[in-house]
């Protein structure tokens, strides 16, 4: 991760829109094909090509030797999962997808999670409604003369006030001309001063809860985040511009059902 905050260019800010926009195209269109049957790297193939008809590159293909276009996480995976043939979403899934792009050298990232097919689990329906909803409140936070431990409180504070729990290994982060920039969003309160935020700083917030324990692992692929005790977990994710006034959400094309 770059260890400098940048702040953004009217210019730059304008190709990080687009970034986002094709980001959001893509998962929408992804969202569209995730039903019981579908493997995880069709998904993979169609985030692939509609970022490539829009002129983006994907960003996480080779990023540090990550296999994939995609992240899809299912069920107990937290993050990064690998998208195989081999792996079909089944009924009563939790699906989440994580993407980002390149587009003429600045980045554009978002993720949700979503309850596939019929078998539409309490249980499950309000997991992913917390973690959207924390996601909402950390955004409200983005503001001008506000700190970073403000997103990071407004998440905790909601998301255990529901008896689940965040993921602390993995945090958020800014983003611009690197897919991770400073600074770490985590979306816990950590001890001491965070950085304060001012317009023109873009931040990739993005809770991670789960529902047994904040405790993850690392599969043996050396990607594939699951909780410890293979709880449930979700996952949603906005790129966010700090301006003078309300926070700019660039990826919120998203389709505003999923979130």
């Amino acid at each position: 991760m770059s260890s400098a905050i940048t702040i953004k260019s009217a210019s730059e800010i304008l190709l990080m829109r687009r970034a986002n926009s094709i980001v959001a195209g893509a998962l929408n269109l992804v969202m569209q094909h995730v039903r019981p049957g579908v493997s995880t790297k069709e998904l993979d193939a169609i985030a692939e090509d509609f970022a490539k008809k829009n002129g983006a590159i994907p960003a996480f293909k080779g990023y540090r030797g990550y296999p994939a276009c995609l992240c899809v996480s299912i069920n107990e995976q937290v993050v990064h999962g690998i998208p195989s043939r081999k792996v079909v979403v089944q009924d009563g899934d939790i699906v989440s997808v994580d993407f980002g792009v390149s587009f003429k050298g600045f980045y554009g990232d978002a993720a949700l999670s979503i309850l596939v097919g019929s078998q539409q689990d309490e249980n499950k329906k309000k997991l992913l409604q917390v973690t959207r909803h924390s996601l909402l409140l950390g955004i409200e936070q983005v503001r001008a003369g506000n700190r970073v431990s403000d997103i990071s409180d407004a998440i905790q504070s909601y998301v255990e006030s529901n008896r689940f729990h965040v993921v602390k290994q993995f945090v958020g982060h800014g983003i611009g001309s690197k897919l991770h920039e400073a600074p770490e969003v985590p979306n816990y309160k950590r001890p001491g001063r965070s950085p304060r935020l001012v317009p023109g700083m873009v931040l990739a917030i993005e809770p991670m809860v789960n529902v047994g324990t904040s405790d993850v692992v690392v599969l043996k692929d050396g990607w594939t985040v699951i909780t410890s005790d293979r709880s449930n977990s979700a996952h949603f994710e906005h790129s966010v511009l700090v301006t003078e006034g309300e926070p700019e959400i660039l990826s919120e094309a998203i389709n505003s059902q999923s979130f």
